[in-house]
């Protein structure tokens, strides 16, 4: 059904690619099972726990084990449309369940292992969630939200102990039930799939909601962005909490017939540890967010054995030019950028077939048709900033969001005049490609200048003292707004007047004078939303009350 083409560059990609749709497309049958039908042995998963532990799973484990948990969650009522709230880590049984929960026409609610059972209530009784799937660790956490909870029927812990008392045990459940799945009628197509809760930067998360045919727009993120085949061994860094697991750990990957590895590690990764699983187990193509590349550049990469790595990609913020230049000094390997959101899948990439710009998102993916909008929704000229905004009209990209539910105004408010409107900001050159500024609501207006944050970001970074930075806005009567760093500083270096001074006068030679920071605050850590995101408004909303 996926085939990878060969295509010579960038303007041959966007000519000759067609993303066949087929009718009533569900990912756990017409991927998943039909694969395990002709390669039943195929290996499929590369699985290595927080003690170093490696076990293989082929596609016909991942087929069975999912019809008999789709079995036994139908005989505990769940059935179509019911939505399911996913928080396991990185375990087998996370992928298991979503395919589980494929086959049954039921929603999947992807869930962070870090929300607190406050954050439990308002997701169960805001999506209407009817069942759990979740840790040991966490079933506490639910026990504590339940009695706020009304709806909440099916609990099952995923655990090598005894369930917790009023908890099903999915060992037990599904031990008992047919590797057979009894299809009384195929979900697909246009049905609800799964939700996201947005990582929620400013406000409350919104849920996000995808159908069956989502999976099918993340066939051009593996094959063509991760530039993957057959066989080949990915790992992307990601949480199965959040949307990037599925852009990176599932749909695409297994459509092209890759191995998914999955590093199961508890709290934060150690650059060393990651780059003894990237030398240990042969990963091929590897993808993680900036922050993680900045990490690893600063470990002595001789060390390991990374002669298998052959492809590099990161999102999820934005890449510094610093940060490419060196992972390319050390590896000889780019770093391909992407961009998407929650709300839709690879917007604008990179591809193996273009040359990389440092600190460019790319160009758009075939299928997107991407303009920048000014506040009047006008193009506007190659050069100058504008909203990224996708043309829904006539037809809808593959991969784009239903829409919010139970939130219609914000739904309209970002899906109108025939196009998707994303709240980012970007520029493009003469050549096409995109620069990423920030969203809409974090550029700084400053004696007329308008500032992008990640620009002053990525010059701070440069400087040795820096680990990260976060930039924003805060009122001048003056100039109307003044730009404040908010820095994490490295191992050895101390905050202060001396030092304060000397990032100033880095950040004006690095980029133009008027965008250093007059403010530097110094901190431990940075405020982030539970995907890793900085939530620059509550650093706002900090300021504000000082």
């Amino acid at each position: 059904m996926f085939k990878k083409e060969k295509f010579n560059d960038y303007e041959d990609f966007l000519k000759r690619f067609k993303l066949d749709i087929p009718e009533n497309f569900n990912f756990a049958f017409d991927v998943i099972d039909k694969n395990a039908q002709t390669g039943p042995d195929d290996l499929a998963m590369i699985h290595v726990d927080d003690a170093g532990q490696r076990k293989d799973y082929s596609l016909k484990y991942f087929s069975e084990e999912s019809s008999r948990l789709a079995m036994a969650l139908s005989k505990k009522g769940i059935s179509k449309g019911d939505r399911v709230m996913i928080i396991l880590y990185r375990r087998v049984e996370f992928w298991v369940a979503m395919l589980a929960l494929h086959k049954l026409g039921a929603v999947a609610v992807p869930s962070p292992s870090l929300l607190t059972p406050k954050d439990i209530v308002y997701r169960v009784n805001f999506a209407g969630i009817r069942g759990v799937i979740c840790e040991d660790s966490v079933s506490s956490k639910i026990d504590e939200a339940l009695p706020e909870c009304s709806g909440l029927e099916v609990l099952i812990e995923v655990s090598d102990k005894d369930p917790a008392k009023g908890w099903l045990g999915y060992r037990e459940i599904t031990s008992q039930e047919n590797s057979e799945y009894i299809l009384e009628s195929k979900p697909g197509g246009e049905d609800p799939l799964l939700i996201f809760f947005s990582s929620g930067t400013t406000g409350p998360p919104k849920m996000v909601e995808h159908t069956h045919n989502y999976p099918l727009g993340h066939w051009t993120t593996a094959a063509y962005w991760h530039d993957l085949k057959p066989g080949d061994v990915h790992l992307t860094l990601a949480d199965t909490g959040w949307g990037k697991a599925v852009w990176g750990k599932f749909y695409g990957q297994w459509m092209g017939r890759a191995v998914v590895f999955v590093y199961d590690f508890r709290g934060k990764f150690t650059p060393d540890g990651l780059l003894e699983i990237l030398a240990k187990h042969k990963v091929q193509t590897f993808c993680a967010p900036p922050t993680v590349y900045r990490f690893l550049i600063r470990e002595d990469l001789s060390k390991f054995d990374l002669s298998n790595l052959k492809h590099c990609t990161t999102a999820g913020e934005l890449l510094n030019e610093s940060v490419f230049r060196s992972w390319k000094e050390m590896t000889g390997l780019p770093i391909y950028e992407g961009y998407g959101q929650t709300e839709t899948t690879l917007q604008i990439a990179t591809f193996p077939f273009m040359t990389p710009k440092a600190g460019s998102i790319g160009r758009p993916t075939p299928g997107w048709d991407i303009v920048l909008l000014d506040e009047n929704d006008n193009s506007v000229p190659v050069g100058d900033e504008g909203e990224i905004c996708v043309k829904i009209a006539p037809d809808r990209p593959t991969g784009l969001f239903s829409g919010y539910l139970q939130e219609p105004e914000k739904t309209s408010g970002v899906m109108r005049d025939g196009f998707y409107h994303t709240g980012d900001k970007a520029w493009m050159d003469e050549d096409g490609y995109f620069w990423f500024l920030g969203r809409v609501d974090d550029l700084i207006k400053s004696s007329g200048y308008r500032i992008g944050p990640f620009e002053v970001e990525s010059a701070l970074i440069t400087h040795p003292a820096v680990v990260e930075a976060a930039v924003t806005a805060v009122p001048d009567e003056v100039r109307g707004q003044i730009v404040k760093a908010t820095v994490v500083l490295a191992q050895g270096f101390e905050p202060g007047d001396t030092l304060t001074k000397e990032l100033q006068d880095h950040v004006k030679k690095v980029t133009a004078p008027y965008k250093y920071p007059r403010i530097i605050d110094y901190v431990s850590e940075l405020p982030k939303t539970i995907s890793g995101k900085i939530k620059r408004a509550e650093i706002r909303e900090k300021d504000m009350k000082a």
